[in-house]
């Protein structure tokens, strides 16, 4: 089983520390010569995007070698701001918020993606609402007037 297939399988997780401190351990632990060549890379991207306050101040969340930032803690997750995937070679693409905007760019440094991520988050982002994308909305109309 690969790190992220344990990752997943940890069950829910319902706070952004708790999120990080999970996604950290994972991608800290030793590696498989047959796992994929993306894991360091990969590794090395989550703590350069957690040594930012803003981004760890978001849930983190992964999926196919991609690191995810959510403004809530629970399914269905926010997507409202920019992601980073793992590339070949130590290369890293940035992308969204969603699966069907276009690419943003691509990059050789692990600290220039997440820079691209925090130049892109929305207005008065985070820390990360404890609930659901729907949860979240319905908490920012109430507080908005809306």
């Amino acid at each position: 089983m690969t790190w992220q297939q344990r990752l997943h399988n940890h069950g829910m997780i319902n706070t952004a520390e708790a999120a990080w401190h999970k996604i950290l351990t994972i991608a800290g632990e030793p590696r498989r010569q047959e796992e994929s060549p993306l894991a360091a890379p990969f590794a090395e991207l989550v703590l350069v995007a957690h040594a930012e306050p803003l981004l760890r101040q978001l849930y983190p969340w992964t999926g196919m070698w991609e690191l995810h930032f959510s403004r809530c803690t629970e399914i269905r997750h926010t997507w409202d701001v920019t992601y980073i995937g793992t590339l070949g070679e130590g290369r890293y693409y940035v992308e969204g918020p969603s699966r069907n905007s276009p690419r943003i760019a691509e990059t050789d440094s692990a600290q220039a993606a997440v820079a691209m991520v925090i130049d892109r988050l929305p207005p008065h982002c985070g820390p990360a609402f404890i609930g659901n994308a729907e949860a979240l909305a319905a908490y920012e109309r109430a507080r908005d007037g809306r």
